[in-house]
């Protein structure tokens, strides 16, 4: 089990927060509500990023999320609610510091394995 320590700059101190299992507990988040198998799923964690919100440099991300499918009105608010809260309990980000943005691709628009989703799931 890996230990994910990202180091963000706020004014006057370093501080450190950590995400236990980085590659597993965010993974299994998003298959999860998307009610998709893991091996269909990617998630990204770019450390030590200046990053600028509001016009300070206190912790925030971004965070895009991608699917084919699973994502609308009321998809995207369970979806935001359970991403925000882990990723404020983890990492210490307040939500009013983060957007989320939500991004239906059709399935000709993936690739995998040298086709397209439209070509394995048969159109």
């Amino acid at each position: 089990m890996g230990l994910f320590e990202k180091e963000l700059l706020q004014p006057g101190r370093l501080k450190k927060f950590c995400f236990k299992n980085y590659h597993e507990e965010p993974l299994f988040l998003v298959a999860k509500a998307l009610q998709k198998p893991e091996n269909y799923c990617v998630v990204t964690l770019v450390p030590d990023q200046r990053m600028a919100f509001g016009g300070t440099e206190e912790p925030c991300a971004i965070a895009n999320l991608m699917s084919i499918g699973k994502l609308g009105k009321k998809e995207n608010i369970a979806h935001s609610k359970a991403l925000f809260e882990k990723i404020t309990a983890e990492l210490g980000i307040s939500p009013s510091r983060m957007y989320i943005t939500f991004q239906d691709e059709p399935s000709s628009n993936v690739g995998y394995q040298g086709t397209t989703f439209y070509e394995i799931f048969g159109g």
